[in-house]
C-alpha cells in the first residue's frame, strides 16, 4: 500500500472523506464542464434522463466515452492508490455521472446515498467509494456540499429507508458539519455513507460536480447503474482501465434511464 493510499484510507475510515488538491489543471476541469453541460442538455430532453435530487437539482448518469477526460481520471495515481487501499486491488468502476444544483436549489435533508451494506454494519468495512470533481470554483453562495465527518458508521432503525436520519439526529450533524469549497482540478474521495447534504444555492450559477463510483468485489452499487462502452472505445482503453471497468461492451450506446432515484430528496428539506 502506497503512503498516499494509506493516508487516504485512514482519513476515510476516520472522517469519511479525504481530498487531493490540484490533481488536474483548471483547463482540464473546464473541458469536463463542457462535457457535463452537453450531457445534461441531452438528458433533460428525454424521460428518465435526469432525475431530481431536490428543487432545481438534478443527477445524470453518463457513459465513460461521454467524458473526454475519463481515462485521465481513472488512471490518476491518487485515484488508483485510494481505490486499492480502501477497496482492494480488484476494485470495480461502476458509476459515472454528475450532480447539478442550479440557482434556487434548496437545502437537502441530511442523508446518505444508499442504505448501509451488511459488511459495513457487521464488520465496519467500507466496500464503496464516491470520487467528486467540481466543474467550478466553489463559493459560499453557490450551495456548497456539506458533510458531517465521522458519521459513515452511524446506524439506527430510525433512519428512513436506511438513508434519512430523523430530525432528532440533526444536532449531531449540524455540530459536525463542514462545508467544502473545492476548486477546479481538485478531487475528493468519500464514503457515500457519510451523512451529508447539498445546501441552498443563492447564486445565479450552477455548480456541476462529477461523480465516479467504485465498488469492492461483491459490492452491489453497480446494480443501480447502466454504464456501458462501445467496442471501438473499449479497444482504445489501456489494460489498466479494462481491468477495473466491469460493464457491457456494446455496438451502440443506449442513453441511460436513471435507476438510482432517491425519493426523500425530491422535495428538499422540510
Amino acid at each position: 500500500m502506497s503512503d498516499a493510499g494509506a493516508a487516504a484510507r485512514a482519513a476515510i475510515y476516520d472522517d469519511g472523506i479525504t481530498a487531493c488538491k490540484g490533481a488536474f489543471s483548471a483547463e482540464w476541469a473546464d473541458t469536463m464542464r463542457e462535457d457535463i453541460e452537453k450531457a445534461f442538455a441531452e438528458a433533460i430532453e428525454r424521460p428518465g434522463g435526469a432525475v431530481g435530487r431536490g428543487p432545481k437539482r438534478y443527477y445524470v448518469e453518463i457513459h465513460p466515452e461521454q467524458m473526454r477526460g475519463f481515462v485521465d481520471l481513472v488512471t490518476h495515481p491518487w485515484v488508483t492508490a485510494v481505490c486499492e487501499a480502501v477497496l482492494g486491488p480488484q476494485y470495480q468502476i461502476v458509476e459515472l455521472g454528475f450532480d447539478i444544483p442550479f440557482a434556487g436549489a434548496v437545502n437537502q435533508p441530511w442523508h446518505r446515498d444508499f442504505p448501509m451494506p451488511e459488511v459495513t454494519r457487521t464488520r465496519r468495512t467500507l466496500d464503496s467509494l464516491a470520487f467528486n470533481l467540481t466543474a467550478v470554483d466553489t463559493e459560499e453562495d453557490m450551495g456548497p456540499f456539506e458533510i458531517a465527518p465521522g458519521t459513515q458508521f452511524d446506524d439506527s432503525p430510525e433512519f428512513e429507508h436506511g438513508m434519512f436520519p430523523p430530525k432528532s439526529h440533526y444536532p449531531r450533524y449540524e455540530e459536525r458539519a463542514v462545508r467544502k469549497y473545492p476548486k477546479r482540478g481538485d478531487i475528493s474521495a468519500r464514503s457515500a455513507l457519510t451523512i451529508h447534504r447539498g445546501t441552498r444555492n443563492e447564486s445565479q450559477q450552477s455548480r456541476p460536480v462529477l461523480v465516479l463510483g467504485v465498488d469492492a468485489p461483491g459490492g452491489v452499487n453497480g446494480e443501480k447503474h447502466d454504464t456501458a462502452v462501445t467496442r471501438a472505445y473499449w479497444e482504445t482503453l489501456p489494460q489498466q482501465v479494462r481491468d477495473h471497468l466491469h460493464c457491457p461492451v456494446v455496438d451502440v450506446l443506449t442513453p441511460i434511464t436513471q435507476k438510482h432515484t432517491i425519493e426523500g430528496l425530491v422535495m428538499g428539506e422540510a
